[in-house]
């Protein structure tokens, strides 16, 4: 089997090959006598009349957010001084640091140089880049309007990491006091309850039933701790992982948070502004109409959008009704996102109302999540009060009745 490397020499140079070996170990043992480093291994795997490379060995860091929008800022501004792209590739190639990107840049200068289109790397790169990204990058080549696209890009990749930032930033403190007091409240019913418990218990004086109750589910705690603990962590891991890896696990992730009032609106929200945004950026670039809707059902992250514009598509617009008509058939968007598509299509000026609606929906999913923040601290501070105020007062309680006695 043929594999593509590249590696960094002692002395930083980036070398790129291809070897004939039996397995990656062999290419690696290779380098390794060499002196090089290695940064990618790639595999050339034949099917059908295109060859299809598949990823063995990767840097060590993925492409993150950060280094798309400084990819589309740097190409959309070396187009704008005259530069062509194979040049702006080298440069980049030369001035990059990163080994995921160093390595993925390699590949498109490889591309290039073999005559494949630009966005043909990008494609075989779904999971930092969205089937979005490459539709725009492809519309973009094929108009010869690549500066533009690469300018709508790191608008919209920059938009995304704000949102990104603002959630993060909006649940951090919650999540710091969720943390924090189920931390403290283990602490008490493992370690101090057990104590006080043990010498009310074993002084012979009659406890209330409320008190007995407390203190036995404390000394339960604090008997089976050791198993009670890394359980929680084990089951809540597991939990965590089937929700997040498992298409079964986000249906159900989906249906629950869609039911519940305050998350389900700001999660509507988001996704209107998804959808409004990649469309008005895929209609930009001069995408079909048929095309961008059926691209963008794929990001709103909503199944009960996504059905939505699939119907739109295929069984609204395709069959010969016009793009106002479709979506009025469908209830799940609002009456003021269907009328102002329906006026746009009228008037030309489609992409200029999406945007105008992204801006809109953006701004209140803000809004609505710092409310959501705003009701979750109170609630958050009245359950570990209520949680502390039963544990004060099964100690307070038999504390009282010893006095009376006495």
């Amino acid at each position: 089997m043929r594999f593509q490397y590249t590696a960094s020499s002692l002395d930083g140079k980036v070398v790129q090959g291809s070897l004939e070996a039996d397995s990656p170990a062999a290419v690696l043992g290779w380098m390794a006598e060499k002196g090089l480093k290695p940064v990618s291994i790639t595999a050339m795997e034949k099917s059908g009349i295109a060859g299809k490379w598949q990823k063995i060995v990767s840097g060590k860091k993925p492409i993150s957010v950060e280094d798309k929008v400084f990819l589309t800022k740097y190409l959309a501004l070396m187009l704008k001084v005259g530069a062509d792209l194979f040049k702006a590739i080298d440069i980049l190639i030369m001035d990059i640091e990163k080994p995921s990107m160093k390595s993925f840049l390699l590949e498109v200068k490889d591309s290039l140089s073999k005559g494949q289109p630009f966005y043909a790397t990008f494609t075989r790169y779904p999971k930092y880049f969205s089937p979005v990204f490459v539709g725009l990058v492809k519309a973009g080549e094929t108009s010869g309007n690549l500066q533009e696209t690469f300018e709508t890009l790191s608008v919209n990749l920059e938009k995304e990491k704000e949102l990104r930032g603002k959630v993060k930033a909006a649940l951090t403190y919650p999540l710091v006091l969720v943390g924090m007091s189920f931390t403290v409240l283990y602490l008490m019913l493992t370690f101090v309850l057990p104590k006080i418990a043990g010498t009310f218990l074993g002084s012979g004086m009659e406890v209330p039933t409320f008190s007995k109750i407390v203190f036995s589910v404390g000394l339960f705690l604090a008997k089976y701790a050791l198993i009670i603990g890394p359980t929680i962590l084990i089951l809540s891991a597991g939990i965590l992982l089937f929700f997040a890896k498992t298409l079964a696990g986000r249906r159900v992730l989906e249906r629950i948070l869609y039911r519940t009032p305050v998350i389900r609106n700001i999660l509507s929200k988001l996704a209107l502004q998804r959808f409004t945004s990649t469309m008005a950026s895929l209609l930009r670039s001069g995408t079909p109409i048929l095309e961008a809707i059926e691209t963008t059902a794929d990001t709103v992250g909503s199944s009960e959008l996504k059905a939505a514009l699939l119907r739109v598509s295929r069984e609204g617009i395709s069959k010969g009704l016009t793009v106002g008509e479709a979506f009025r058939r469908e209830t799940v968007f609002p009456r003021v996102v269907v009328n102002l598509i329906a006026i746009a299509e009228k008037s030309g000026h489609m992409e200029e109302v999406l945007e105008t609606l992204a801006n809109f929906y953006s701004s209140e999913s803000d809004n609505t999540l710092k409310t959501l923040v705003s009701l979750l601290e109170p609630i958050l501070l009245i359950f570990i009060g209520l949680v502390v105020a039963v544990i004060a007062l099964s100690i307070i309680v038999p504390v009282l009745q010893l006095v009376r006695q006495i």
